[in-house]
């Protein structure tokens, strides 16, 4: 696609990688098959197509206006539009540096900014947030239903294992985790214990930055990544093998570090391997298959959950481009996986949207959850703590990491 970038624009990073990306796209549609927005709503502009035309245009010099913001708010970034571009259009990255030039360009409500504030100085900061989330949990019942199914009941943490092992890889315990959901952190550590490795956290490492890099405060995103890279770095240079990822939204944004700072020269380098080193939980454990396999074996009679449905969340399969893994390695241990028809589309969670876009990330979840629920599991299961959260909030169904499920089975 030719395009012809304003002045403003010219010479610079974004305007670089606008037009780069910009030029990929031949405008084929393909990506609207396969994006949830579209689909519910039929509208070009609410599509990947319809938006990368925006874009265009304001990176053109075109006029910005409320609607073109309310079109690129509506997007999920998913990114399901990713895997099927046959062109390989970096839409996820396009979007970011649209919705960035709105904020700059148009004004939003009071209620929006007041709104948008909060979610972004509370969420990424355990302190602020786990407070909070105590006091949300005993007012529950009179808060609005859009935060209320921000909440669901707190689970035990469980015990953590404190052996130490020659082996050693990193773990980022994650902004919202360690309070809704500690019990993640805690399985994860406990089978890599099992296995020999020992996951350590670094306690000065916070939130990865996605929260605040999709509500458009990016200076802020940077801080919270450059934080995260010095408390991580003294591990790396002691030798950590990997950083373990078990919350696939914190991932597929750590992945991009090295692209987040490539103009940073205090930290591109540090970025660049920090990006490297880092892996999704599912990823790591195949390598350990035979004794996962052989654990849940000597444990098989403790085994109480045999079908599950799994929901693949966007940041894994679509972000990271992992696909698979996680089927495989629940069926290496005798569980029944079963992905729902149109397992590739968002359940409507991601990040802040299931607050900012109610109405479209509810009709969103309770597609997913009529398609999981029509595969008659046991239990749903996936691997993001937006994802589970979001879906849980709609369905009496147990709904769990899948690194909980194999931690049953072999502890």
């Amino acid at each position: 696609m030719q395009t012809n970038l304003a002045e403003f624009m010219r010479s610079t990073p974004d305007g670089d990688e606008a037009e780069r990306i910009l030029r990929k796209c031949v405008h084929c549609g393909f990506c609207t098959a396969t994006c949830p927005t579209y689909q519910l709503l039929g509208d070009e502009l609410d599509g990947p197509r319809g938006r990368i035309y925006l874009i265009k245009q304001m990176v053109e010099g075109a006029p910005v206006t409320r609607s073109t913001q309310q079109h690129l708010d509506r997007c999920l970034t998913c990114r399901s539009c990713e895997s099927t571009c046959p062109s390989g259009v970096q839409y996820g990255r396009l979007v970011e540096i649209g919705r960035k030039h709105v904020e700059q360009t148009v004004p939003r409500t009071l209620a929006q900014r007041v709104l948008r504030r909060a979610l972004a100085t509370v969420l990424p900061q355990p302190t602020l947030f786990a407070p909070m989330y105590l006091v949300g949990l005993r007012f529950r019942r009179v808060l609005p239903r859009k935060l209320r199914d921000k909440l669901p009941a707190r689970r035990a943490a469980g015990v953590r294992p404190t052996r130490s092992h020659p082996r050693k890889m990193l773990m980022l315990d994650g902004c919202v985790q360690p309070s809704m959901m500690p019990n993640i952190n805690t399985a994860t550590a406990r089978v890599f214990d099992a296995l020999g490795v020992q996951l350590v956290s670094a306690p000065s490492a916070g939130c990865c930055g996605a929260l605040r890099l999709h509500l458009s405060y990016e200076d802020e995103a940077l801080e919270d990544m450059r934080r995260n890279i010095d408390a991580w770095w003294p591990h790396i240079e002691a030798g950590v093998e990997a950083i373990v990822m078990n919350a696939s939204g914190c991932g597929a944004t750590v992945r991009e570090y090295g692209h987040l700072l490539r103009n940073d020269p205090l930290y591109a380098a540090k970025a660049r391997r920090i990006s490297e080193l880092t892996r999704d939980v599912c990823e790591i454990l195949p390598g350990f298959e035979t004794e996962l396999a052989e654990r849940a074996t000597e444990r098989g009679a403790r085994r109480d959950l045999h079908v599950v449905a799994y929901h693949p969340p966007c940041t894994l399969q679509h972000g990271q481009q992992v696909r698979g893994s996680v089927e495989n390695l629940l069926a290496g241990l005798g569980v029944e996986v079963r992905l729902p028809a149109d397992s590739h589309l968002c359940c409507g969670s991601a990040g802040t949207y299931s607050i900012l876009q109610p109405g479209l990330s509810y009709r969103l979840r309770d597609q997913k959850l009529g398609k999981l629920a029509a595969t008659e599991p046991q239990a749903i299961v996936s691997g993001n703590i937006g994802c589970l959260a979001h879906l849980q909030s709609g369905t009496s169904k147990p709904v769990m990491h899948w690194i909980e499920l194999v931690d049953r089975m072999i502890s």
